[in-house]
């Protein structure tokens, strides 16, 4: 494994083979993926740090779902500018889609876990609240911390995997308040990609317990998506990779088993 610093970005690279680059979501880190790394075997493996959050300092502009996916597409073309798979979570599923959209000779497959295409309208302001209360600094992390443990994980993780909650606490505590408070924003604006143009192989892994991606909602997307495949992860919520590391290991690896076969 190698760290390094890309057009400003702290990129993690593992492994061999064809590109996946992984896309984590707001309050996440190159260590999103780490539960994973197993099921990537085969790959190399990209795990950036998004503008803002966990090592990469904020660029001079701020946030935004198009910054995040220049920011990616510049990766991708630093490491020899092949065509990537691509996995992601949260509000990574969003810059994902863009992403393959946009630059669509750079992706070849989307694995998203916890999809959305965008906020609901009515989640929006609150979105914005949050932003507002990072900025008053690391006490007003925790307290969105213990905020997100408490809605965003299943029953079944509260009351069986301890240490699962321990990791999404500590994954939003060491995030850059600032850093934070404008991944809130660039979320809160986010707008919907045109999923009937995307094309390309999908798979969306969402819990039975997510309030942020529902099921209703993810299967609502795969129909939009020409030959997706979805998959609803039973005891799970919005944390996927952290709660149920081996459902998303096996969902991944028959996704792309599927795909060369």
């Amino acid at each position: 494994m190698t760290t390094r610093i890309i057009n400003g970005l702290s990129v993690e690279i593992d492994g061999a083979g064809p590109s996946l680059l992984c896309i984590h979501g707001l309050g996440g880190s190159s260590n999103t993926w780490t539960p994973l790394m197993d099921a990537f075997s085969g790959f190399q493996v990209i795990r950036p740090d998004l503008p803002g959050s966990a090592r990469s300092p904020l660029p001079g502009r701020p946030l935004s779902i198009e910054g995040y996916v220049e920011s990616m597409a510049r990766v991708i073309d630093e490491l020899g500018g092949e065509p990537v798979h691509v996995a992601a979570h949260s509000l990574g599923t969003i810059v994902a889609q863009h992403l393959a959209l946009r630059h669509p000779a750079k992706v070849r497959s989307l694995a998203l876990f916890g999809p959305l295409t965008s906020p609901p309208d009515a989640g929006r302001p609150g979105i914005r609240a949050r932003a507002a209360l990072a900025r008053e600094g690391e006490a007003a992390l925790q307290e969105i911390a213990d905020a997100i443990v408490k809605g965003a994980t299943s029953s079944r993780t509260k009351a069986q995997q301890p240490a699962v909650l321990a990791l999404v606490r500590e994954s939003v505590m060491r995030q850059p308040p600032e850093g934070y408070a404008q991944s809130c924003e660039a979320l809160a604006d986010a707008q919907a990609a045109d999923l009937e143009r995307l094309g390309i192989p999908a798979l969306l892994v969402t819990g039975d317990e997510d309030g942020v991606a529902p099921p209703v909602n993810v299967q609502a997307m795969a129909g939009r998506i020409a030959g997706s495949r979805h998959t609803i992860l039973q005891g799970c919520g919005h944390w996927t990779t952290f709660e149920q590391p081996q459902a998303c290991a096996e969902a991944f690896a028959a996704f792309h088993a599927a795909r060369s076969g």
